[in-house]
């Protein structure tokens, strides 16, 4: 049997997710990373990217997260985001659009936080459209 561990997800707005869970893969600003069970503390910062959870019942499944800060302590682990979706929570319509807004931007950008800001922007608005298709994949 799988050891679990206490994991939350927390936003400015809500507390996102929080239950007994098998691991996690996040990705952090220099790569992706697992925790499991008994993992050794450390904290670092998070990159806009996927969470995969892997749940007490041994399934996976994904969420979009922004930038934040993951702390991993000997019994529990959290997650401090800007912001968390579940897949049904995105608007994929919205997130085509953000992208494509993005990708018109960063072709008239002149300046470098202009720049930083759409190429920010896209990556988020990438990241959400590719947590709704992980979804509609799993669904067929």
């Amino acid at each position: 049997m799988a050891v679990l561990y206490s994991f939350e997800v927390h936003t400015p707005y809500r507390r996102f997710f929080s239950d007994q869970i098998e691991a996690i893969i996040i990705t952090l600003i220099d790569g992706e990373i697992g925790v499991y069970a008994h993992h050794s503390a450390f904290t670092a910062p998070v990159n806009t990217g996927i969470l995969k959870i892997k749940g007490k019942d041994g399934q996976w499944f994904s969420a979009f997260t922004t930038e934040g800060i993951l702390e991993v302590k000997e019994h529990k682990t959290v997650l401090m985001v800007d912001a968390a979706e579940w897949p049904n929570e995105i608007d994929y319509e919205r997130a085509v659009a953000a992208k494509q807004r993005m990708e018109e931007s960063l072709k008239s950008a002149m300046l470098k936080f202009e720049t930083d800001t759409a190429l920010a922007t896209l990556k988020r608005a990438e990241t959400r459209i590719k947590v709704w298709e992980l979804r509609k994949k799993q669904e067929n």
